[in-house]
């Protein structure tokens, strides 16, 4: 299943977990969206985005790619790169 998701539908997914979980407006949301000047999150919200991507697609993001991630594109191309 997992090498079947496009970016768009992580971009979904994401977006989906801004909104609802984080209830981040999702008129913020855009691919370049600063997590944490932008969109106002911190460290503790960026491992819960981490965790439940995770679990949308099975794959757990590295470490040191998690720690690269500071835009809403960064975090669609580090979880598209694991399905590949």
């Amino acid at each position: 299943m997992a090498n079947s998701i496009t970016k768009e539908q992580i971009l979904d997914e994401l977006t989906n977990i801004l909104v609802e979980e984080l209830e981040i407006d999702e008129n913020l949301i855009n691919l370049e969206a600063n997590l944490f000047e932008d969109l106002d999150l911190d460290s503790i919200d960026t491992v819960d985005i981490a965790v439940r991507m995770q679990k949308f697609t099975d794959k757990k993001l590295p470490p040191e790619e998690f720690k690269k991630i500071r835009t809403v594109n960064d975090i669609v191309e580090a979880v598209y790169g694991l399905l590949e």
